[in-house]
């Protein structure tokens, strides 16, 4: 029942969609090219763009939230039809659940959906195509810890972990209650806010997290097989002791006001909620890289104009349950004007919130500006973009030594600059989100009415597909879906036993759009 008003309500979203800012109509035959150390990328149009509805809920009776916050699309299910249209397998992972109001004891999941992809390569400003992209719920997976106890999306515990029989020390959160701000005998569970999802091919997925930020590897039953702890730069640190704590303090508690922890901000390591936003997996499943959302608290991390320098970490996971650290480099994330900020307060870093590992060596990376978007004071964003980056000359810090302790920095703690030494990832600018003269095609569009057609503020995931499954070339589908936070009029958590309303007054809809490239080689 549920998959059925997800598609229904995406064809009815084609009736009466609205038209906005015609003008900057292109005529050019690609909308953008960049070259990026000898490769050539060329962004030819937006192909398509569908929803899943704000309301709809899950098999636990849970609102469908976050949908965005990382996506999966199954290699071998992905099919060209007879019709011209494809269809496939996408997997999608919300975050840590409904959590503008405070975290809650959201068990965090995986959902499995049917997709059927129609191109409209005719749609025009003039004359739009309605949605073509529709999503058909399939299931959910519950993820746990290596003992079966339900994973949450609470907040980590300042101090204290948890220890199983080959794991790292692993963060705990600490609740009374069911964790809800209902009765229960309350307890402590392995908190997690996923962000990087990849699927192997048994089934078995690999998870990357903010709370951590460690990597895990849960089993197609959602249980937890291992977990990655990174090195000591990147492990939050107060008052000298490991600290997991993001300052999100519960729901249940004054509706999450305040904080709960102190300082409120590390002293060394992942800023609060600026973990393992990236993470993805080479072709022959044998690497696997993580990159975090901006710089550490060390390195310029706790202000927006100095949080450019981050950290790409490479492991060897031939034996899935002993991944290897392999490798790290920098990457210096690009720099925008946010026209709604005093001239002393630009430019600022637009931190990323993906990652995709390209045949040819190179990356994907989705870099974006934030608090511009429907459900925002500001409609109008100026950067998200899916860029492109190289590490091929850049400095390998964990060969080089001296950066992976508690502290350690990169960069300058103050101006976020670079050490000179090291040599960066080359950083090539390349797909713009929000060329209206491309969003209008499909009823979509940046800036102006805060309207369901409004593209959302947070775009958090990347998936790739050839255009020809059958004879794979150059060109490509790109899949991008937003995380819409799980705001609703009509929400549930608690499978289904607590109904909320977000104090925002929205609905946002998740949101996601397909892009056609081609790349050279």
């Amino acid at each position: 029942m549920n998959a059925l008003l997800v598609a229904v309500s995406l064809a009815a979203g084609a009736i009466g969609a609205a038209v906005h800012d015609r003008a900057g109509v292109t005529t050019s035959p690609a909308v953008n090219k960049t070259t990026c150390n000898g490769i050539d990328y060329e962004y030819e149009e937006l192909a398509g763009y569908g929803y899943v509805v704000s309301d709809a809920v899950d098999k636990f009776g849970d609102t469908l939230g976050g949908l965005g916050s990382s996506i999966h699309l199954e290699r071998g299910a992905w099919k060209k039809l007879d019709n011209g249209s494809y269809s496939g397998v996408l997997w999608s992972l919300p975050d840590r659940g409904w959590n503008t109001q405070g975290t809650l004891n959201f068990n965090p999941r995986v959902h499995k959906f049917n997709i059927v992809f129609t191109p409209q390569p005719d749609a025009t400003v003039e004359s739009p195509s309605g949605p073509n992209l529709y999503f058909e719920y399939l299931d959910t997976i519950l993820f746990s810890g290596p003992d079966g106890t339900p994973c949450t999306g609470l907040d980590a515990d300042a101090t204290g972990h948890l220890s199983y029989t080959g794991f790292p020390d692993l963060p705990a959160a600490t609740y009374t209650g069911d964790g809800f701000g209902g009765d229960g005998p309350g307890g402590k569970r392995i908190p997690v806010d996923a962000e990087g999802l990849w699927v192997n091919d048994d089934s078995s997925f690999w998870v990357s997290d903010e709370y951590g930020p460690y990597v895990y590897l849960f089993g197609p039953d959602g249980k937890m097989l291992a977990a990655i702890r990174p090195n000591d730069a990147i492990v939050p640190v107060r008052n000298d002791t490991t600290s997991f704590s993001a300052n999100s303090p519960p729901f249940y508690i004054d509706d999450g006001k305040g904080d709960d922890v102190d300082p409120a901000d590390p002293d060394s390591g992942r800023d609060n909620n600026h973990g393992f936003e990236g993470l993805t997996v080479s072709k022959d499943n044998k690497s696997l890289w993580v990159l975090l959302q901006a710089a550490a608290v060390q390195e310029g991390g706790l202000d927006k104009q100095t949080q450019r320098n981050t950290r790409l970490l490479k492991y060897d996971i031939s034996n899935r349950l002993s991944p290897v650290y392999a490798g790290e480099w920098v990457v210096s994330l690009p720099l925008y004007d946010d026209p709604t900020a005093k001239k002393s307060k630009n430019p600022k870093v637009a931190a990323q919130s993906e990652i995709f590992v390209l045949e040819n060596g190179q990356f994907f990376v989705l870099s974006r500006d934030s608090g511009a978007g429907h459900g925002t004071d500001n409609s109008q964003s100026v950067y998200r973009q899916i860029d492109v980056f190289d590490i091929s000359g850049a400095t390998d810090i964990k060969t080089e030594g001296d950066y992976d302790c508690v502290g350690c920095n990169i960069a300058k703690s103050k101006s976020g600059d670079l050490k000179k030494k090291i040599t960066p990832a080359t950083y090539c600018s390349f797909l713009d989100f929000n060329v209206n003269s491309q969003l209008n095609r499909f009823g979509v569009h940046n800036g102006g009415d805060q309207d369901q057609y409004l593209l959302n503020e947070k775009w958090e995931s990347l998936g790739l597909v050839p255009i020809d499954p059958s004879s794979p070339n150059r060109e490509f589908y790109i899949f991008s879906l937003s995380d819409n936070d799980f705001i609703t009029q009509n929400g549930f958590m608690n499978g289904g036993k607590l109904p909320y309303a977000d104090g925002s007054g929205y609905n946002l809809d998740s949101q996601a759009l397909v892009f056609k490239v081609r790349i050279s080689i």
